[in-house]
């Protein structure tokens, strides 16, 4: 394929969601190193639990592999046969979802005073739920007849 067709065959939308998409993925790089920071208990750091070191590890896996999962999601709405207003939800839900999902898990780690997760982790199941409701929209958009 070459780079014309490439430009031709994905939409404009496509293109600018995939762009912002891959100019996140260093700060996914960078949430790695502070992770590993955490895990090798510098300065600073001494007093997370094991049970936090999980969930930063979480954040740090489900961003990365939700953010690669949306940029397929976006080559993918480009053949859907749904109307366009509704692919652009689909296009969101599949962006929102690493951030809400890996925010949680970010944002429960630290403990409240009593040690319980702080709220953000409700984070988590609506970030699954947008991914599931946008995943099982694009697959139904692409089994609608034309």
């Amino acid at each position: 394929m070459t780079p014309e067709h490439w430009s031709q065959s994905m939409s404009d939308a496509a293109r600018w969601m995939i762009a912002i998409a891959f100019i996140s993925l260093p700060t996914i790089a960078f949430g790695g190193t502070f992770l590993l920071s955490i895990l090798r208990r510098q300065v600073g750091t001494e007093h997370f639990t094991a049970e936090q070191a999980s969930y930063f590890r979480a954040g740090h896996a489900h961003a990365g592999v939700l953010v690669v999962l949306g940029i397929v999601g976006q080559i993918v709405l480009d053949q859907s046969r749904m109307g366009e207003g509704l692919v652009w939800v689909l296009r969101i839900g599949l962006f929102v979802s690493p951030l809400l999902v890996s925010g949680g898990f970010f944002g429960g780690a630290p403990r409240t005073a009593d040690g319980s997760t702080t709220p953000l982790i409700r984070l988590v199941p609506i970030g699954a739920v947008v991914l599931g409701l946008s995943t099982l929209g694009v697959g139904v958009g692409l089994l609608l007849p034309e």
